[in-house]
């Protein structure tokens, strides 16, 4: 297998593979380009400070109070300027729409719990719950059962 990188600025960006058949490797490498979306970090506000947040270490953006809120893998929460149907365009893939106001980042939840209601709450690692609405739930599901 051959490996070619090549650093044009004046060029358009594009990712070609040739390969013989379709495999594990080829999938890794179309999700990754296809989940990379820009800079890969977002500006989020606490009180005085300005913090730069890597889509890897935020957990879930959700609205609060009709204010868009990150919460990190710490639990810290950071106010957003960005409006949530626009970070759903923004974010790379792994991030997931688990109800009307909350997108989830699958790889910080650490499990799904059925609640007494016969709804189900997903359980991030930082310890915060969501509910996950029905519909989303069945989407979530579906994407599982894909893999």
């Amino acid at each position: 297998m051959k490996y070619r990188l090549v650093i044009d600025k004046n060029a358009q960006e594009e990712v070609i593979a040739v390969v013989h058949a379709p495999s594990a490797l080829t999938q890794a490498i179309e999700n990754l380009v296809c989940s990379f979306s820009g800079p890969g970090f977002i500006m989020g506000h606490a009180e005085d400070e300005v913090r730069r947040l890597e889509f890897g270490e935020i957990e879930l953006v959700t609205v609060f109070d009709r204010k868009v809120i990150a919460i990190d893998a710490k639990g810290n929460r950071y106010r957003l300027q960005e409006r949530l149907r626009d970070l759903e365009e923004a974010l790379p893939s792994y991030f997931i729409r688990i109800n009307k106001s909350t997108l989830a980042n699958e790889h910080a939840i650490s499990r799904f719990d059925a609640v007494f209601s016969g709804g189900v709450d997903a359980v991030f690692k930082c310890g915060h719950r969501d509910y996950v609405s029905r519909r989303c739930f069945a989407e979530i599901r579906r994407r599982y059962e894909g893999k």
